[in-house]
């Protein structure tokens, strides 16, 4: 009868070992890889985003009823990138924010959809989904 081998790499000390696991025909190449004063860095791809790009008067009608939400005066630059967190909005507040949206636009939003606006552009793109969604019904 053939007996198996596995191989399996280890992080630790480089000096290759060969373990004979008793009353088993297998046994198992341990392979080890020093490291020294050295650390795997973390690779992080970015974000894919995709949208759909809402109209402007969409874009213009929730900065309006974010700076009526945050007390926001005019000379505060708004955009469509801009987060609410930048504008020192809680999580409270983006509730009140997609509450004074819902009313505005006349459409409901649940709340999985409402954790993900982040954005001006976020909420803009999410309303019109849900306008055309609520006009195909």
């Amino acid at each position: 009868m053939a007996s198996a081998f596995a191989n399996v790499a280890l992080i630790g000390s480089s000096a290759p070992s060969r373990v004979h696991v008793p009353g088993r025909l297998s046994s198992v190449n341990l392979v080890s890889f020093g490291i020294s004063k050295r650390a795997f860095t973390a690779v992080r791809a970015p974000r894919l985003s995709i949208c759909c790009k809402a109209k402007p008067e969409t874009v213009t009608k929730v900065m309006d009823v974010v700076k009526k939400q945050l007390a926001l005066d005019d000379t505060k630059p708004l955009t469509a990138e801009t987060t609410f967190s930048s504008l020192g909005a809680d999580s409270l507040d983006t509730v009140e924010i997609v509450m004074g949206l819902e009313e505005e636009f006349g459409i409901t939003v649940e709340e999985d959809n409402s954790q993900s606006i982040g954005t001006v552009q976020d909420a803009a793109d999410l309303i019109e989904a849900l306008l055309e969604k609520k006009a195909a019904a």
